[in-house]
């Protein structure tokens, strides 16, 4: 694992330099690389406390805690914090209103040492009125953890959740949704739901079947509940002033370190839509308590003895004696510059057969910024913490050569995912320049975004971007179940990004739910992160694909993976009764005429003979039609 020898001395001669320079620094930059002392563990709390809003509270007038952005504020009259707020609600434009009410001091939240969330507990009552005879009008009311306390979301049906949907926002909401939105999933107009990141709730409950409805004047309460330790989340729905109900309206396992940093902002957020009886959506109390695990620094046993001389010869007066002379660090930087000079050109003579062979050169093209560039090994060994094995994000064992895949974070705190070959991949690699060049030039929104590559002769490794909503089977088979309209985008969007790939002559070689990767918008991306492509030929790479597309559809519909789903689907074709393969957990929440027709999509695809499989092209086509059909394959 050894790097470059001349980029080691190049390295060794900047730092001279820099301290020659800057002679002080000399012990600090020593000590920078070794570890602070940890000490016992602690608990860090918080408590926050909010029985009302008035403005004659002891919390004065200005409510300082606290702070407002957009069309959030505080009822003097009524003591309540209002969004949109009643005087902004009556203006000429009261439609796509939007406003938070947040904390105004961050609070930790996040153990970055053991990668452990914090758990905390809230509870606030509510209210949603209007300014009419008008009973309906918000989209509603969310609880917000969010890494910032200056952006405001966007109005409608975002809920001021998101601002961008586009960047990668760490968030996390519980909404109180009072609008029927079916591109965002919504099950009806009086639910509640858990958002990670997104609009769309990964889980949600129906309120009618608790009998709680939020269209009426009623004030309720609410609690949220969540173990860190455990990584659950309770939710509890009630009328103010009653005890809090036996049952969790909403209950699931939730890892929310992905969507957290060590210091976050709480509170609400709220927004309307168009309509011009819009809800004002009213939070008449709120307690806030958390508690994480935090590490106390102790006093490190050793002293940085050069630091304390050189300030006591900068600031006392007492007579002390000069500092060695800089003439050994001349002679050092002389006989290391002429070191790292001879070491360079020697290392220049040596062609490095195998980047030639596995990657694009760069000799010949100059790269754009944006371009995929080449990372050194000490980059990835620091950013994945020495391979650590708590970082290993998957481990892929195939033709005889195994590959690894470690999460990383860059020095610019970008996360990435590692891709390590082993070296039986080294000695069996056959990739030519023409496939390295397909790939990097493959770029769609459905294909990983490939960032650069380190190959210093022992090791070979690519970076990509890192997902941290996962992989497409987390959220399949693990985590609720997910609306129709969802599954049926998932499905579009896995097929024309396979077809895109096809068309450059590449296959993915390995697509299956686990291969597949969530973006910050949860749209699919084919991973696996590898570089199992295939020059197609006789067509047996595209071919295998289209088979395994076709899978991933049956399990995609119908919510479940199992080695006898392709035989149960096809018995129950035969017997026409198909319809007993889609996913039951969506109940009426299903176009069950538009689920039956992607099975019979995904079923021609794994037709047992090649021929008979559609190409990717055609099973694009189908699916933005609703009435062609793939070549009467199935019969």
């Amino acid at each position: 694992m050894d790097s470059p020898p001349c980029l080691w001395w190049l390295l060794i001669l900047g730092s001279i330099v820099h301290l020659v320079r800057q002679p002080q620094l000399l012990q600090a930059h020593r000590f920078s690389f070794t570890h602070h002392p940890k000490g016992p563990f602690t608990n860090v709390t918080k408590h926050l406390h909010f029985p009302n809003f008035h403005t004659t509270s002891s919390l004065g007038t200005n409510f300082p805690q606290l702070k407002f952005l957009g069309n959030a504020r505080v009822s003097e009259e009524k003591g309540v914090i209002q969004i949109p707020h009643s005087s902004s609600s009556q203006a000429d434009q009261p439609t796509y209103q939007v406003g938070r009410a947040i904390y105004s001091s961050p609070i930790r939240l996040f153990d970055p040492l053991t990668l452990t969330p914090a758990s905390f507990e809230t509870t606030f009552s509510f209210q949603f009125t209007t300014n009419s005879m008008a009973t309906r009008g918000g989209n509603g009311l969310a609880f917000v953890i969010s890494p910032d306390e200056f952006t405001i979301g966007r109005p409608g049906p975002w809920l001021g959740i998101l601002n961008d949907a586009c960047n990668h926002y760490k968030v996390f909401a519980v909404e109180f949704d009072t609008n029927h939105d079916p591109q965002f999933g919504d099950p009806n107009d009086d639910h509640i739901g858990i958002n990670l990141g997104a609009a769309v709730s990964f889980k949600t409950a129906n309120l009618s079947e608790a009998n709680i409805s939020l269209h009426n004047s009623k004030v309720h309460r609410a609690w949220i509940t969540y173990d860190g330790n455990q990584k659950h989340i309770n939710i509890h729905l009630g009328l103010d002033g009653n005890p809090i109900p036996s049952k969790p309206i909403l209950s699931s396992p939730l890892n929310l370190s992905p969507f957290l940093q060590e210091y976050m902002f709480v509170g609400f957020s709220a927004s309307t839509g168009n309509s011009s009886q819009n809800s004002i959506h009213n939070i008449l109390s709120w307690n806030f308590s958390s508690t994480v695990q935090a590490s106390l620094h102790v006093p490190s046993s050793k002293i940085c003895h050069r630091n304390v001389a050189h300030l006591v010869s900068k600031y006392s007066t007492t007579p002390h004696t000069n500092p060695p002379s800089s003439f050994l660090i001349f002679v050092a930087l002389l006989v290391l510059s002429s070191v790292a000079l001879l070491s360079f050109y020697f290392s220049r003579i040596k062609t490095n057969t195998l980047d030639a062979l596995l990657f694009f050169d760069t000799k010949h093209r100059p790269m754009l910024p944006i371009s995929p560039r080449r990372f050194t090994f000490a980059e990835l060994y620091i950013a994945t913490r020495r391979f650590d094995k708590a970082q290993v994000l998957a481990t892929d064992c195939r033709g005889g050569s195994t590959s690894i895949l470690y999460r990383g974070t860059l020095v610019n705190g970008c996360q990435v995912a590692v891709k390590r070959f082993s070296t039986q991949f080294l000695s069996s690699a056959r990739v030519t320049k023409r496939l390295g060049d397909q790939i990097t030039r493959a770029s769609h929104p459905s294909l990983p975004n490939i960032r650069g590559w380190c190959c210093d002769g022992r090791e070979a490794m690519i970076v990509y971007d890192h997902y941290p909503n996962g992989s497409l089977d987390r959220w399949l088979f693990g985590i609720g179940a997910l609306p129709w309209t969802w599954r049926l985008k998932l499905v579009k969007d896995i097929a024309e990004g396979l077809s895109f790939l096809h068309s450059k002559e590449l296959a993915h070689g390995n697509l299956k739910a686990s291969s597949v990767f969530l973006d910050v918008n949860y749209r699919p991306i084919l991973g696996d992160y590898g570089l199992d492509f295939f020059l197609p030929g006789s067509g047996r790479g595209s071919m295998g694909d289209v088979f395994g597309f076709g899978i991933l559809v049956l399990e995609t519909v119908a919510g479940r993976k199992e080695e006898g789903l392709l035989g149960f689907a096809r018995e129950m074709f035969e017997k026409g009764e198909i319809g007993r393969v889609v996913d039951e957990r969506m109940g009426d929440r299903v176009n069950s005429e538009e689920a039956v027709r992607v099975l019979k999509i995904g079923l021609s695809c794994t037709a047992s003979e090649s021929g008979r499989r559609p190409c990717m092209e055609e099973v694009v086509q189908c699916l933005a039609s609703s009435s062609a059909s793939i070549r009467e394959i199935i019969r």
